[in-house]
């Protein structure tokens, strides 16, 4: 295990020397082999491990990162990317990784789990923060205070689409041959403008501020081949779109959303039917629907399509907050929030969103 000496308040080198593995603060420099080491060889590392989430959570939202990665002779063995959210409204916390489902170490040695363990435990006592946050697929914490509110949905996808087709259970499947026989095409794009205004429309009507466009573009812009737009048209107008990213052998859909006639259309469930039939066809193997919070509609509706829920496992470490936050549209003190925001104008909602949301995670 490193040596854990007075941290200093410059950039690199995070203090973690002397005995090996050390732990350092991602720079450009060092953006290649970190991703090198979170694609091809650490099993557990996830889309959202990628060194490009640093650009765009800091480009987008205006947050410091704090990147951390254990590396021993040169080799990285470990990474762990946290990003600090300091606001009035919803409090000073430091995350394994806000807007992201999955996080977290993802590392290939004990030693480098344990330096970047208490790198981050360090860190966060430094900043004061209310919280230090890990988003993991398994537990690594268990005496740590947990968030039991989300589940994940992955599931293996059949080599061919039509064993696909067949393993979606008998209501949805009818779903999806609705929305072909209503004529529905699937489209990619290059801009996000046309998948904007379906997923903004739809978020509005959930009562939940939207995400700024920029955001957006700096995804595209950022993870190019690997984040893919689809579109769902009708007669040539855009009813529904979908943003998903591509990581090793997964899809993984991640922001979605359609217009007023999309459910009279199936226009969702044929969205996601296109996703999946494409990507298999493409070789992908495992189609990873995404967080869902249990008891919702979005947890239903993948339930529907024949996946089982998955427990995530988010643990807080307290430091000056007394119980872990619960930011959610589920907590009964926002109700009258979410019924005054669906009410205002979209365009309002849409210039005002992106403010609040940016501070949520």
């Amino acid at each position: 295990m490193s040596c854990l000496i007075d941290v200093p308040q410059g950039e690199g080198d995070l203090s973690f020397h002397a005995c090996a593995p050390s732990v350092r603060l991602l720079e450009p420099q060092h953006a290649q082999r970190w991703d090198e080491f979170v694609v091809s060889m650490c099993p557990e590392a996830t889309f959202f491990h990628r060194a490009g989430w640093q650009t765009v959570i800091e480009r987008a939202f205006g947050h410091k990162t704090w990147f951390l990665f254990a590396e021993s002779d040169g080799i990285i063995q470990g990474v762990l990317p946290l990003a600090e959210i300091d606001s009035v409204l919803f409090g000073h916390s430091l995350s394994s990784l806000p807007f992201c489902v999955y996080g977290g170490i993802a590392a290939t040695t004990e030693s480098a789990r344990e330096v970047l363990d208490s790198a981050a435990q360090a860190l966060a006592s430094r900043l004061k923060v209310d919280h230090l946050e890990y988003r993991n697929l398994k537990v690594f914490h268990s005496q740590w205070p947990t968030k039991d509110l989300y589940v994940t949905f992955r599931k293996e996808m059949a080599p061919e689409a039509e064993e696909n087709m067949q393993a979606i259970p008998r209501k949805q499947r009818a779903m999806v041959r609705k929305g072909i026989k209503a004529g529905l095409e699937s489209i990619l794009d290059e801009d996000i403008e046309r998948f904007f205004s379906a997923y903004a429309a739809s978020v509005h009507r959930l009562g939940t501020p939207v995400f700024s466009k920029k955001y957006f573009q700096l995804l595209k812009q950022t993870f190019r081949q690997d984040c893919e737009l689809m579109l769902i048209t009708k007669g040539g107008r855009t009813v529904s779109g979908v943003m998903s990213f591509y990581f090793r052998d997964e899809v993984l859909p991640y922001y979605g959303g359609g217009t007023a006639e999309a459910r009279d259309l199936a226009a969702n469930d044929f969205m996601y039917w296109e996703l999946m039939r494409r990507a298999c066809e493409q070789g992908y193997r495992t189609f990873d629907f995404g967080r869902s919070k249990r008891n919702t509609g979005s947890f239903d509706f993948k339930r529907n399509w024949g996946f089982e829920p998955q427990p995530l496992h988010y643990e807080y470490q307290l430091h000056r907050a007394k119980a872990v936050p619960d930011h959610n549209p589920l907590n009964p003190k926002y109700r009258l929030f979410i019924n005054a925001w669906q009410k205002l104008p979209l365009p309002v909602a849409n210039v005002i969103g992106p403010h609040i949301v940016k501070n949520l995670g």
